[in-house]
Order: C-alpha cells, then structure tokens, then sequence
C-alpha cells in the first residue's frame, strides 16, 4: 500500500522533523510512503476573510496538483467524522481489502483547506474539535496511521 501525505508548509522545528522521521521509518515495514510539502502562502495579521479565501486558493491549487487520479484521498477538517484508532485501522484495511492501493492524506495550512480540495476528498477525517498547529497535526497522523497498520497486523502497541 502507499500512503501519501500532503502538507502546507514547511516543518521548522526540529523536534517535528525528528519525530515524522521515526514514523517514516517505522513505516517502512507496512507501506510505501511520501510526504510531500507545499508552500505556503503569508497571511498579514487581522486578514480580511477574502484574502483568506485567496490565500486557501492558492495553497489548494499546489495541493491538488500532487493529488494522483487513483488515490483515495482523506482530508484533514474539523468538521469530518472522528474516529477511534481502531475504526482508523479498519478503513485503512478496508479499503485495502476493496483495492484502494493509495491513500492520500491532506492537512492544510493555517487557515485550513480551501472548498476545493474537501470536495477532491472521498473521506473527511476529524482528530477532534479543536485545533492543533498543522506541523504537529503531521507527527499525530503519522503515529496513528503508524498505530493502525500495527492494529490491521495483531502486534502489539495499540493499547
């Protein structure tokens, strides 16, 4: 299976890269995956909501870009279906099971993602109401989808 992660912006921190770099690692065993970063676009303090539109336009024209016709693509919105991690691990092999090879995972900016791009989802994932910084939103679906191939395969750091 591949999995595909595309991002907005660039990990700046150096705790986050070596966290995403470990659960790359780890995940070596179970998939195939990329992570790929977009740029982002500057947002001026007390922004108008147009520019924000503008500024998730842009973002979402890099992101879709990136987005392969057969990939089941997730993305990241405070307002999709929240999971547990076992329900995770049953979609992800459920969807293995159906033939879906690729799954693309999408996290916008901080402005979050433009109309655009939820419409391209098959699947809106929501890890809870409340917002996290889009860097480290990376290293806590890395170790989920880390945490479900380890489900899908009976071994043992689930619980």
């Amino acid at each position: 299976m591949k999995i595909t992660m595309i991002t907005v912006g660039k990990i700046k921190e150096k705790y986050f890269t070596m966290a995403i770099e470990e659960y790359a690692k780890r995940l070596q065993t179970y998939c195939r995956l990329e992570i790929i970063q977009v740029a982002d676009e500057r947002t001026p303090d007390k922004s108008s909501d147009h520019e924000n539109q503008l500024i998730k336009e842009k973002e979402a024209e890099r992101i879709l870009r990136f987005i392969k016709e057969d990939a089941y693509v997730i993305t990241l919105e405070i307002q999709g279906k929240q999971l547990s991690s076992e329900q995770l691990a049953n979609k992800i092999q459920d969807l293995g099971v159906q033939g879906n090879s690729h799954i693309c995972f999408i996290i916008g900016g901080s402005l979050g993602l433009h109309v655009s791009v939820c419409q391209r989802a098959d699947f809106a994932l929501s890890f809870s109401e409340m917002t996290f910084p889009h860097q480290l939103m990376r290293v806590i679906l890395l170790e989920q989808i880390y945490r479900s191939f380890r489900i899908i395969h009976h071994q043992p750091y689930h619980k």
